[in-house]
């Protein structure tokens, strides 16, 4: 087993694409099959925001609604909802703030939850005649957490993927990880608090800004070719400071500095839907030290666990047939 409280901050998780300086990793037939089989992509008004949504399979089955983590978009589960769609309708949605989606003047939990359900009854996934499941990786996991408690009505059931509670690290807490790393014979950790911002960065071209890519936390990616696939689709066109066109990223950088983190990540209670936490082996952000570390309990003790071998916090980027074979076996005998 890696050292769990080691990021894996090697150049390899720095800049895992500079390698292929704008080329595309070779890939499995599986990878390339699941992303042919292209969304339906629309976008629908939520609180004054034009939020971008994916869809799959034929409505009048069972819903799936898919959120994805921070500073991502739907794209990221473009390869993993086409294993789903012959069973279910299934919905991927980018919030605002990210991928295609509008910027907002402020986010929050409350408006995040609004953008699931607005996307849930725009997709039809209330047309098989119950609530869908709500799937949430990371960020996304900690705002299905958050609407199963505060809307349970919503959902039939929740699924979140490494999903650390308690938000972003505190200066003590950065403090306290990084002297546990050097007493333990590693590097300081380096943290990035991402409720301070900077604008993104433009860069001239799109092999650059590929080349620029990297997880967050930082991790060598299990799959460079879904690195790649996820990080081509995090990009758009922007002007360059000195006149000409370049590449930026998508998300609003100043998003964890307009949202009210106290309500974010201290969950409200128990969630009231059954729900389940699929978790990377290998995860810096569920592991047992990271979260002694930290002083944090799991926010639902009794929450059933499912742990993916050989996976990090990127669990569909490490080992995405694995978290689909753990979905499809949890959805065919649950919930009940």
């Amino acid at each position: 087993m890696a050292d769990d409280l080691d990021p894996a901050s090697l150049p390899e998780a720095a800049s895992p694409l500079a390698p292929f300086a704008g080329a595309e990793p070779p890939s499995p037939s599986w990878f390339r099959q699941a992303v042919a089989h292209e969304p339906e992509r629309t976008k629908i008004e939520v609180k004054g925001a034009a939020i971008e949504l994916l869809t799959w399979g034929e409505r009048g089955k069972p819903g799936l609604l898919l959120v994805h983590g921070n500073s991502a978009h739907a794209d990221w589960w473009s390869f993993i909802a086409p294993f789903f769609a012959d069973e279910y309708r299934v919905a991927a949605f980018s919030l605002s703030g990210m991928g295609g989606s509008d910027w907002r003047d402020a986010y929050g939990f409350d408006i995040f939850a609004e953008e699931m359900d607005a996307c849930a009854h725009a997709a039809g996934l209330y047309d098989g005649g119950a609530p869908p499941i709500y799937i949430g990786h990371s960020f996304g996991g900690a705002l299905v957490f958050h609407a199963t408690a505060r809307f349970p009505d919503r959902m039939r059931a929740g699924v979140i993927i490494d999903t650390g509670f308690g938000g972003p690290p505190t200066a003590e807490e950065f403090a306290r990880i990084d002297a546990a790393r050097v007493a333990a014979g590693a590097a300081p950790a380096k943290w990035r608090d991402p409720r301070k911002s900077e604008p993104n960065r433009v860069y001239p071209t799109f092999a650059e800004a590929l080349s620029r890519f990297r997880l967050m936390p930082p991790q060598v990616p299990g799959n460079l070719f879904i690195a790649d696939f996820i990080a081509r689709r995090s990009l758009k066109p922007a002007p360059l400071p000195d006149g000409g066109e370049g590449w930026t990223w998508k998300f609003d950088p100043t998003l964890m500095a307009k949202i009210d983190t106290e309500q974010i990540f201290t969950p409200p209670g128990e969630p009231t839907p059954p729900m389940v936490h699929i978790v990377g082996d290998r995860s810096l952000l569920t592991s047992p030290t990271w979260m002694a570390l930290r002083g944090k309990l799991e926010a639902a003790p009794n929450l059933r666990r499912i742990a993916i071998p050989d996976s990090a916090h990127h669990v569909m980027v490490d080992q995405p047939l694995a978290l689909v074979g753990a979905l499809r076996g949890l959805l065919a005998v649950w919930p009940a």
